[in-house]
């Protein structure tokens, strides 16, 4: 995997700086939902863009899924039967930005964002600033790997329902030995409670 130190993520006023129409963030996309999104795209448009069902019919949406890097929208060479890019027009998204980024493995999970201004193209600097954003958020998103199978396994059990007395008996370990492994998964993900742990868990695909 590349090294992430080199990338920074950035404020959100110099997020709202260098896109000023607004922004779309999708990070560690999994097999149909990403594990975090990040919205700040004009309510209106995205009422217009729901209803309308664009995102199947989306060329930023088909390009990222498909492609890594960053291209401007109007380079986007895609059919666009559904006039997404000049409905998005008239909704002050006028000029406009995708980039994706995904993991160096063939199974590796992808983040994406896409941006828009409403006076000019974004420029090269530009364009280095926000995939450096989202290539930052990439790895901090990053399922951790230091989990045990024993730790794995008991957020399974707590998934599947299993009250600490059960998970111990099935395990044919002690309920403090149940609780300890809870713990070491909760500081590994970063959650504050055991179903925040499996919900984690599940995002990044570990269980």
């Amino acid at each position: 995997m590349s090294d992430s130190r080199k990338f920074e993520t950035l404020a959100p006023e110099e997020l709202e700086q260098l896109s000023p129409s607004g922004y779309y963030l999708a990070l560690r996309l999994g097999f149909a939902f990403p594990l975090e999104e990040i919205n700040a795209l004009p309510q209106q448009w995205v009422e217009h863009y729901t209803a309308n069902r664009f995102m199947l019919h989306d060329p930023v949406i088909r390009w990222v899924y498909v492609n890594t890097g960053a291209i401007r929208w109007s380079a986007i060479d895609l059919p666009d039967p559904q006039r997404v890019f000049e409905r998005a027009y008239n909704y002050g998204l006028r000029f406009g930005l995708a980039i994706c980024c995904a993991d160096d493995t063939a199974e590796g999970q992808r983040s994406f964002g896409s941006f828009a201004r409403p006076d000019r193209e974004f420029t090269t600097a530009e364009i280095s600033r926000l995939s450096g954003h989202l290539h930052a958020l990439h790895f901090q998103k990053a399922p951790p790997t230091n989990l045990t199978q024993a730790e794995i396994e008991a957020l399974v059990m707590v998934k599947q329902g299993l009250r600490l007395k059960q998970i111990a008996h099935e395990l044919g370990v002690s309920e403090g030995a149940v609780k300890q492994r809870l713990r070491n998964a909760k500081t590994k993900l970063g959650a504050q409670t055991a179903p925040q742990a499996v919900t984690l868990a599940s995002g990044f695909g570990l269980i």
